[in-house]
């Protein structure tokens, strides 16, 4: 999503959503959008939800909505000459560590030869951790999880992601079977709709519980925290609300000492977004030797990603640098956009 000022800045924000369903919803938004003042981005945020309020608390229009809201402070970061991290409050840290996601299926019978191919090429590239996408079947997964974790070693920091494959019973047996593989978190391991899924889920087996992803403003937020459903919390910045948004789930969860650490999968707009964001997010607990959050990035190829935004690099120990100019800090090929919109 473009918003242009009238004195020629431009901003660039992204909705997580599919694009044929929120780009109408943008649309739609847009004339209560254009004439504002684009440094009221409180007061903007709060019309737009207010407006579908009977309509569109979670889903589409607060994805649309997010768009809009990134898109806006890029635009401030540009008007007053600083990137969105200052305007945020000043970066706790300048360099975040990445886990490396990907591990998607293909059409192929040898899954854990692929994934573990996989695997070393993004050990080679600096990654201490990966995260592994299950969902395939309970048994399947279980044996897919325990080869994967004997390939890469000890050493390396893992991660899994059933994308809400499961009903508790068999997330939490999973969880049991997998429980000496060394998992960091067990990601979105029921739906999002089933908070008493979750909290039996995290009761009854002993890997940290992670998700988010699907969960929307402070209010769609608000359950999970005050029960503690998760231990990691993942709002999306591309779907949560926006930059406005994710600082405020991210301020809450941190009254109730609980992990956050963002979802990420987009262009390089969602990615710089949450870079910005991961610069602020305090540490939790802020102790002598923190654990700072993680940034999520795909690793796969993928066309439009990589071909409309820029990217930032990555170290070679597997480390990510906030962008330092001024907004957002990335860079939109006009070229690429219209190719792929023809």
């Amino acid at each position: 999503v473009e918003i242009a000022t009238e004195d020629g800045i431009t901003g660039w924000g992204e909705a997580f959503g599919p694009p044929e369903l929120t780009a109408p919803v943008v649309a739609w938004l847009a004339p209560l959008v254009i004439g504002q003042d684009a440094m009221a981005r409180e007061a903007i945020w709060q019309a737009l939800y207010n407006r579908l309020r009977d309509h569109g608390q979670r889903g589409l229009v607060v994805e649309a909505i997010s768009a809009i809201d990134i898109a806006l402070w890029d635009i401030a970061g540009k008007a007053l000459g600083l990137p969105v991290y200052r305007l945020l409050g000043g970066p706790l840290r300048m360099e975040v560590e990445a886990y490396a996601t990907g591990f998607y299926r293909r059409e192929r019978d040898d899954h854990l030869r692929y994934l573990v191919e996989e695997a070393e090429q993004r050990r080679a590239e600096g990654f201490a951790t990966l995260k592994l996408k299950t969902g395939w079947g309970l048994k399947q997964d279980i044996a897919l999880t325990r080869g994967f974790r004997a390939a890469i070693g000890p050493d390396c920091g893992l991660l899994v992601d059933c994308n809400h494959a499961y009903d508790a019973p068999a997330a939490i047996a999973f969880g049991n079977a997998v429980a000496d593989c060394d998992i960091g978190w067990f990601e979105e391991p029921v739906p999002p709709e089933d908070i008493a899924g979750y909290l039996e889920v995290k009761a009854r087996q002993p890997i940290p519980v992670a998700g988010g992803e699907a969960s929307f403003a402070r209010w769609g937020f608000l359950e999970s925290i005050t029960r503690r459903s998760v231990d990691i919390l993942q709002p999306d910045v591309a779907a949560c609300g926006g930059i406005s948004e994710l600082k405020k789930i991210a301020d809450m969860a941190n009254a109730f000492g609980m992990r956050v650490n963002p979802h990420v999968w987009g262009t390089g707009v969602t990615l710089a977004a949450s870079l910005h964001l991961l610069a602020v997010i305090p540490d939790n607990p802020p102790g002598l030797f923190p654990r700072p959050p993680l940034l999520e990035l795909d690793r796969s190829p993928h066309p439009v990603r990589d071909a409309v935004t820029s990217m930032p690099p990555v170290s070679a120990t597997g480390r990510v640098r906030v962008p330092e100019a001024p907004g957002l800090g990335v860079q939109v090929d006009r070229d690429a956009l219209a190719r792929f919109k023809a």
